[in-house]
Order: structure tokens, then C-alpha cells, then sequence
């Protein structure tokens, strides 16, 4: 399919979360064996977010209509894309393991929770009615 919007967001669960929220991007759990793709400002109101299963392999291609575009890597080493040029996207056959304090979903809750404020909201006081 085409995409056409101001950029693309490819990741796994525990990589670009907060970009990919800021985004529109789902909340996933780093369990979950997946590749998430979120579009960056797309130029269709039906475009929205998809998830892969993480046995997918995603060939992204810069359209011949484009003169150029860029690709970065965690933010990092930018590299210029002409058109007729992809990147193949897939999940590494070897996963890094993460240290937990507590567990997975618990460290997951609590980074989530206190990093992005997730669900935090001011408790409601009383209504105080004067008469």
C-alpha cells in the first residue's frame, strides 16, 4: 500500500513508545511479539496505526515520485532515501533481554505510569454546597 503522510514510525513495543503515542500510536506491552507502524501526521483521516505479528518482514520504498527522503534510526544516524531506494524492516532473531525489578508487566505499569503520567489524574475533592 501507499503511504503518504510526514513521516512513519516503525518500532517494537519497548522502542519508541512516547514518539509513537505523540503519534497516535497504541501502548504495547513488551511481550507482545509484534511490529508497531505509526504514521506521522498522515495525509488520510483512514490511515491510522497498524500492528504486525512479529514474523513480518516490512519493505518500506521511497516512491519514484519522490525526489528524496530521509530515514533515521532511533533518532540517530540520519541517511538520505532517493527514490526506487527501501529499508526491510523485521524483528532481530536475537532479542535483547531486559532486567526487571519486580516483573514485566508491574517494571512495564510503573514506567508507564510515572514516565508518561498514564491514567494519573488529581483526585476529586468534595462538593461543598453552601446555602
Amino acid at each position: 500500500t501507499d503511504v503518504q503522510g510526514d513521516g512513519l514510525i516503525v518500532s517494537t513495543p519497548s522502542g519508541s513508545t512516547a514518539y509513537s503515542l505523540a503519534a497516535g500510536g497504541s501502548m504495547v506491552h513488551p511481550n507482545v511479539p509484534c511490529i508497531l507502524f505509526t504514521p506521522i501526521c498522515p495525509h488520510s483521516l483512514s490511515f491510522r496505526p497498524i500492528v504486525f505479528p512479529d514474523r513480518s518482514r516490512l519493505r518500506l520504498k521511497v516512491p519514484d515520485s519522490r525526489a528524496t527522503m530521509w530515514a533515521s534510526f532511533d533518532g540517530k544516524n540520519r541517511v538520505q532515501l532517493r527514490a526506487g531506494d527501501s529499508v526491510v524492516v523485521q524483528v532481530s532473531q536475537w532479542p535483547m533481554s531486559t532486567v526487571c525489578l519486580v516483573d514485566d508487566t508491574n517494571d512495564w505499569f510503573k514506567s508507564v505510569r510515572e514516565g508518561l503520567h498514564f491514567n494519573l489524574r488529581k483526585a476529586q475533592g468534595k462538593l461543598e454546597v453552601k446555602g
